[in-house]
């Protein structure tokens, strides 16, 4: 498993990156203290199986920052872990895709199991934030952000093993819409979703299931059953 982490202050740098080798199997990390340094291993084509980032870095505003980190590498999941803890900028953080959003005053068992959460396919919201965080596209509950805590607690205890790989039933119900070849704004309008949201689920979605594009992701979700082969071949 390839992660980049990023922090300005090397002592925390440092001691994330000791957590991560001691509890996940077998980490590759690559390490970055400012944002221009995360662009250019971004641009020097590297790619990363997940990207732990610091919020307030040198080198560019983080909002442009997390922006452009998501344009170079779409398909990777993002987690901010920071010291700010605002309800303002974590709602922004989502809006952009970021799948999971960790204060730096966690646990390490917190921290590897939100990460193991965000690798399952789950986004991770810290439980002091979720209710007063507004939901995307002003939905009336919160059940899509519930539902991680919820598996957040089946990892709490076995951080260790490795993420499940099987596709969520809202993943399924994105899966048929590329299907029928919806963009990702339409799918947000028809699942009622934000458009950073859904980008969080194809990048998973890929993942999962092991495949590079939209297209091959729809072959393969009909292939496991996940789909209706007469759903595929109208891709």
């Amino acid at each position: 498993m390839k992660i980049l982490i990023a922090d300005d202050h090397e002592l925390f740098l440092k001691g994330l990156e000791f957590i991560l080798k001691e509890n996940l199997p077998n980490p590759i990390i690559t390490t970055a203290q400012n944002y221009t340094e995360i662009f250019h291993i971004l641009e020097d084509k590297q790619d990363f199986d997940l990207i732990i980032t610091d919020l307030a870095m040198p080198g560019a505003n983080w909002l442009q920052a997390l922006n452009k980190i998501h344009t170079l590498v779409s398909e990777t999941p993002v987690i901010v872990i920071s010291a700010v803890f605002d309800k303002e900028i974590l709602q922004q953080t989502l809006d952009i895709g970021v799948s999971g959003y960790i204060p730096k005053t966690a646990s390490n068992n917190l921290i590897i199991s939100a990460i193991n959460l965000v690798l399952a396919g789950g986004v991770y919201i810290p439980h002091e934030l979720l209710y007063t965080t507004p939901v995307p596209n002003n939905k009336s509950t919160s059940k899509e952000y519930i539902a991680p805590l919820k598996a957040l607690e089946k990892f709490a205890d076995s951080s260790n093993e490795a993420p499940q790989k099987s596709l969520t039933e809202r993943q399924i119900e994105i899966v048929k819409c590329i299907a029928e070849g919806l963009s990702n704004k339409q799918i947000a309008y028809k699942l009622n979703l934000t458009e950073g949201t859904v980008k969080v689920h194809i990048t998973v979605i890929l993942k999962v299931l092991n495949v590079k594009n939209r297209t091959s992701a729809v072959i393969e979700a009909a292939k496991r059953g996940y789909i209706a082969d007469n759903i595929a071949n109208n891709q």
